[in-house]
């Protein structure tokens, strides 16, 4: 039964990440198109977060520099393998992304119940992002530890004179 739960964790917490990765490089590529950049303009130009990048770069643009920091969001979780403190950054960065995200609920008016559905899903995201920031700092914290040189180890200390 250990040997199941154990799977089922690991499965899961795969599925977890890596379903968050392919969702903010997924819709972060989608916000390079035109149809994206139009379908959150109404969204993003009432955001008192957001509403000050219209002015500078325009409907697209305003859409582009989303899309690039979710795109880096995602690229920053997939490393969690090889360097699990910047896959922490990542998924604090979706965790604050999925917070002003959820703020459209509160600052858009006449939001349809079709998209306010498809904004409340982001709860459970944000869930999961802040669950796997955790994940990583804690398996980044024992990697820093692992690679401490050790006073027993005479090979794992470099003297210099």
């Amino acid at each position: 039964m250990a040997n199941q739960i154990e799977w089922l964790l690991r499965v899961g917490k795969g599925i977890m990440r890596y379903s968050l990765v392919l969702f903010f490089v997924g819709f972060g590529l989608y916000k390079f198109t035109l149809v994206e950049a139009l379908t959150i303009e109404p969204l993003m130009s009432n955001s008192p977060f957001f509403s000050w990048l219209y002015p500078l770069v325009g409907v697209q643009g305003a859409s582009n520099v989303i899309g690039g920091l979710e795109i880096t969001t995602g690229v920053l979780m997939a490393l969690r393998r090889w360097r699990p403190l910047l896959s922490a950054a990542g998924s604090l960065m979706a965790a604050a992304a999925l917070l002003f995200t959820l703020s459209f609920l509160l600052t858009t008016p006449r939001l349809t119940p079709d998209l306010q559905g498809f904004l409340i899903k982001d709860l459970t995201l944000l869930g999961a992002a802040l669950w796997t920031a955790g994940e990583a700092f804690l398996a980044g914290s024992f990697r820093i530890i692992d690679e401490q040189p050790s006073l027993d180890e005479p090979d794992s200390m470099v003297v210099t004179t």
